[in-house]
């Protein structure tokens, strides 16, 4: 057993303390053999449920999910602390120092008047402070780990501020009904989906636009895909529910007319 005293509340320097507790030769085999690879998956599930306790105003579960996703802050910390690289302490000194840096209408002399001015000093002090000297460089800067749609719509949207944007959104839905036909061409052809203009590089090309679109739009994409990925359910619920045999046991026709039954309903 450890030499720790248990409290009735804890603080910021007791989680630390109980974190160098674990990964201590004297603490949890399991704690200790974590690397950053190895628990990786464990940053994005935890922030994911943080996502969704957010989404359900599950007040109790946020605080849970959040206190979840400190624990990996630590962690990682813990470990580099460990390598004698940083600690946690120069996390917290990091981010409180880019907010300084980033706010210059709170704690300088810049002016904002409304959230818009607020957003635009930000990112012109972020430029400064990423060294960005080319838009290219903010648009090469979106992270490659970010989920696909996601990922797409950042790099639009860096794009879009720095000029370089359709005038309207027909123009990207006549580049969509390009990018489709093309798409068409890629299937029909029957070559391999990873073959020059194949499958996979025209599907890319055609979700890409779309994401395009929905920036336009001011719709965000994984919402949009969130709500499709819902109304789906809902329907293929009526579906199964309105069979009365294996889907399998349709033929396409009849599994038409099943979908367009459960629309209406």
């Amino acid at each position: 057993m450890v030499n720790f005293q248990r409290k009735q509340r804890y603080g910021w320097e007791d989680l630390l303390t109980i974190m160098h507790l674990l990964r201590a030769p004297e603490g949890c085999p399991w704690d200790r053999e974590q690397t950053h690879q190895s628990i990786r998956r464990n940053f994005l599930e935890e922030t994911y449920e943080a996502l969704d306790a957010i989404d359900r105003n599950d007040i109790p579960g946020m605080c849970e999910e959040l206190g979840d996703v400190l624990l990996q802050v630590v962690f990682h910390s813990v470990m580099e602390e460990e390598q004698g690289r940083f600690t946690a302490d120069d996390v917290v000194d990091g981010v409180a120092q880019k907010l300084v840096f980033r706010h210059t209408h709170v704690f300088g002399a810049a002016e904002a008047a409304d959230s818009a001015q607020a957003l635009e000093g930000w990112e012109a002090q972020k430029k400064k402070e990423k060294g960005f000297t080319s838009p290219a460089d903010a648009v090469e800067a979106v992270p490659h780990t970010l989920p696909a749609l996601w990922r797409a719509e950042k790099i639009v949207s860096r794009s879009v501020k720095a000029g370089f944007n359709w005038d309207s959104a027909a123009g990207a839905l006549d580049k969509l009904d390009e990018e489709t036909a093309e798409l068409r061409q890629a299937v029909e052809a029957g070559q391999p989906v990873d073959s020059p203009h194949g499958i996979r590089e025209e599907l890319g090309d055609a979700l890409f636009i779309l994401c395009k679109i929905a920036q336009m739009s001011g719709v965000d994409p994984e919402d949009a895909l969130h709500r499709a990925c819902d109304k789906y359910q809902g329907r293929f619920r009526r579906v199964a529910d309105a069979a009365d045999r294996p889907l399998n046991a349709y033929t396409e026709a009849e599994k038409i007319a099943l979908w367009e039954q459960a629309k209406e309903n």
